[in-house]
């Protein structure tokens, strides 16, 4: 038998622990700050909406958190996830290049999202929350907590953004399957949402509005907490078992990748494959090249200063460092609405400033041209998220062509699309539109940054 194939079969084999970058990064990262006072928070102001537990794991610069065994034995359910060499768009592609991708499309919600939702839902579970609040962009992250919620016995109700709402019905019928309750956000349900109906009645929404609504129902309620889908640093935390189950496949497979490429949004898929690579580089192993992707209708790790701001539009968050396009900031609709998000998680930007990654933004016609390519070469349908990665990928797998180089590429594809069939007709038919941003809106929304002393 196959030693990938072996792998793949061999429960035992799932990591035992998660790994923490912060513990081989040069400098700490910078701490969060009370909305209100402006000074570093403690976990006494986190704990109205969020589990001691994950608390600590915010906070821990330990390289390795224990994975609990009840967490370890629903990962068994699809992990270890494939590593898959796609040699048929390489052959498409006539490149020397070698090209990787993990696959997390293969989850009971069909992205990455589950490695973090059924940690947080275990974790609440233990702490006797009954109830959790969320966001949701594309709903990969809703479907996802709404099926932990399930496994463990917690409501889920999930505040997803408006045009994602409309473009993907079929996403809250999946959630509502699992017994969540989908409210397209801006609502009506939470002050923070009448708020901004109030002041732009016709709002597609944005991430920054969703959480700002999730939050305020479990800041209000003693039997509910907060889930948040990425960002966060326990999020990446958890995310980090495809980095570490990658890095074992390849061993297997004799290989090494000399290029990472994961979309971003908020950061949990691409630091979650990057990281357990860029910490073995910080202990002085290989160096590698990170490339995060972003969509050019929301560029913020390409356009956003490093600066502190809130992480929702309603100013109830702690604040956080990261590159950021201003909280106020609400972009354009398009399809990749898991990137729709004003800012970047603080270790992915924080990593950025440090030199270890790069950042490109990618316009969404293009992103889509590469997964239909993409597609019709390895047949996995690619949520439009992941297109944006692939779109690199297919770069930079041309670029070895034209260098006659021989590269190995990882890229993580995050989802699959499944539910997102009416972006790829909206493609077919020509009427994907390569939206931009309001230049003066962005500067509007950086004018209104808070003014903190770095």
């Amino acid at each position: 038998m196959d030693a990938t194939v072996k792998y793949l079969l061999d429960e035992t084999r799932i990591p035992k622990d998660w790994y923490n970058i912060v513990a081989d990064l040069p400098r700490a990262p910078d701490p969060a700050l009370h909305p209100g006072t402006l000074q570093p928070i403690g976990p006494a102001d986190l704990a109205p909406i969020f589990p001691m537990d994950l608390i600590l794991q915010e906070v821990s610069t330990e390289r390795h958190v224990a994975i609990p065994e009840p967490v370890r034995e629903i990962y068994r359910q699809w992990r270890p996830s494939p590593l898959v060499r796609a040699r048929r768009l390489e052959k498409a592609l006539d490149t020397p290049a070698r090209i990787y991708f993990k696959y997390e499309g293969v989850s009971a919600a069909g992205s990455h999202k589950l490695n973090t939702a059924v940690a947080q839902a275990f974790y609440n579970r233990e702490a006797g929350i009954r109830r959790l609040s969320t966001e949701t962009g594309a709903g990969q992250w809703g479907s996802s907590l709404a099926y932990a919620g399930a496994l463990f016995g917690l409501e889920v109700r999930v505040f997803m953004v408006k045009s994602s709402f409309h473009q993907k019905p079929y996403r809250k019928g999946l959630m509502e399957t699992w017994g969540a309750t989908c409210i397209a956000s801006p609502s009506n349900q939470t002050e923070a949402g009448r708020r901004v109906l109030a002041e732009h009645p016709d709002t597609s929404g944005s991430l920054g509005i969703a959480i700002s609504e999730a939050v305020e129902i479990a800041a209000q309620n003693a039997d509910t907490n907060y889930a948040l889908g990425s960002v966060l640093n326990h999020v990446l935390l958890h995310q980090t078992i495809i980095g570490q189950e990658a890095i074992e496949q390849f061993a297997l497979a004799d290989d090494y990748p000399d290029i990472l490429v994961g979309c971003t949004g908020g950061g949990s898929n691409f630091a979650g494959l990057v990281f357990p690579f860029l910490g073995a580089q910080l202990r002085g192993g290989r160096r590698v090249k990170a490339i995060a992707c972003e969509p050019a209708a929301c560029p913020t790790l390409t356009r956003g200063p490093f600066a502190y701001d809130f992480g929702d539009t309603g100013h109830l968050t702690p604040l956080v460092r990261m590159h950021t396009l201003g909280s106020a900031f609400i972009p354009p609709g398009f399809h990749a609405g898991g990137l729709r998000y004003h800012g970047m998680a603080p270790l992915v930007s924080l990593v950025q400033e440090l030199g270890l990654i790069e950042s490109r933004a990618f316009k969404q016609t293009p992103c889509f041209e590469a997964g239909v390519q993409f597609s019709r070469n390895e047949g996995i349908l690619p949520a439009p998220e992941a297109n944006h990665a692939i779109r690199a990928v297919i770069d930079e797998a041309l670029r070895c062509k034209e260098e006659g180089v021989s590269r190995a590429i990882l890229f993580n594809l995050s989802g699959h699309g499944h539910f997102d069939m009416q972006a790829y007709i909206d493609y077919f038919a020509g009427k994907l539109e390569d939206r931009s941003y309001d230049e003066a809106d962005l500067q509007a929304a950086l004018a209104e940054l808070p003014k903190v002393a770095a």
